[in-house]
Formats: C-alpha cells, structure tokens, sequence
C-alpha cells in the first residue's frame, strides 16, 4: 500500500542517474519547485518516490542504452503500471515513444506511446532558444502559465500523437510548438507527463510547470 505523505510534507521525486547530462539543474529546478529531490540511478528508490524525472540530452540511441544500464525501461513500466507519474524531458520525452530515427539510424524506443520522432524540416537545426507553446485550456502542467514562452535544445521531435482514451487513461493532452514543422512541446496523459523543452532552463515558468508537477503529486 502506498503511504500518503503527511500535510505538508514536500513530496519526494527521483532524478534518474543513467549517465545523461543535465542531471544536477533539474535536480535544482524541482527543489526550488517544491520537492524533495534526490538523484540516483538506484531502481528501488526510483520505484518509491512520489515521482520520476527522467532527464535526456545527446543522440535518441545512447539515451535508450544509458537507460539500459540501470534498467530504465522497467522502472517507467512498472511505475506506470501502478499509476505514478512519471516525467521525461527533452529525450528524456522522445525516447517514450516507439522509436527515433536519427541519422538513418532507426532505434526502438521505450514504447510508451506510438509514434516516431525524428528530424525536424526547418531552416535552422537544431531549434535553440525561446519559443511560444500552444497549450490547451485543460492542462494542468500549464495552469497559469499558458502565455509563456519555454526553452528549447533539440534537432528531433515528434509531429504527430496516435493515441485516444481506450487504453487504460484519458485521451492525452497535447502541447504544440513550431519550428519549421508544428512539434510536440508536451504531453499529459494519465501519470505519464513529458516536455520535449527544458523546464529547467526556462526561468520563472519552468519552476512555475515543474511546481504544476509536483502538486500532482
């Protein structure tokens, strides 16, 4: 049986350690966001906490190995399985779906959703810098911050979401950005969230999302 934390207490989250970068200012950013946070690649502590960070910066196939290593994929699972939540960022988000093919390297992804992310068409790659989000008026990660504008890092994205609410949570709810070609900014679906900008390197609204986050928790 899950234990509800007491009144007041800051919910815990775990910052996945595979090996990936960025590790550390997400770790700060969901501090400053309300949670207690602790960083560790330790399958066990993963599976306790309130909930899941799943980081990722480099190419779609070393994050899928890396996570390999501390098995990864059946942490997300098995967290999922029993509906706690669980956040990607960055390829921390891409690597959720069924695969990415970079560079004509077609690789199998978690499988979380379908799909398949890859390069985007536009006239500068990568996508570097500030951009608006179409949020919808539901979203819960974007309570009172739908008009703001997030950081991107990415070559790669998903365009599309095939997905409708027949499986065992609601239809998800889509956040788009555009550069060149219209891209997935985020996903909320069920206890699976993700965004493929950085929460951590956007300022006041990252901590703002990332807080949305935690209180879910």
């Amino acid at each position: 049986m899950t234990e509800t934390p007491a009144a007041g207490a800051r919910p815990s989250v775990v910052v996945l350690d595979y090996g990936s970068g960025n590790i550390h200012s997400a770790a700060k950013a969901l501090e400053l966001a309300g949670a207690d946070v602790t960083v560790t690649g330790d399958k066990q502590a993963a599976l306790r906490a309130d909930g899941l960070l799943v980081p990722g910066v480099g190419a779609f196939r070393a994050v899928v190995d890396q996570l390999a290593t501390v098995q990864g994929a059946e942490i997300v699972d098995r967290r999922l399985a029993g509906g706690r939540p669980v956040l990607g960022i960055c390829v921390g988000m891409q690597v959720l779906f069924e695969r990415g093919i970079e560079r004509g390297e077609d690789v199998e992804g978690l499988g979380q959703w379908p799909g398949t992310v890859e390069e985007l068409h536009a006239e500068v790659v990568p996508h570097m810098g500030w951009n608006d989000v179409d949020a919808p008026e539901d979203s819960v990660l974007f309570d009172g911050i739908r008009g703001e504008r997030f950081y991107f890092v990415h070559s790669y994205g998903a365009t599309r979401l095939d997905i409708d609410g027949h499986g065992p949570f609601s239809a998800p709810k889509t956040t788009w950005a555009t550069h060149g070609d219209r891209f997935l900014a985020a996903v909320e679906n069920g206890p699976l969230s993700a965004t493929q900008f950085h929460p951590e390197k956007s300022g006041a609204a990252g901590i703002a999302l990332l807080a949305n986050w935690v209180r879910t928790l």
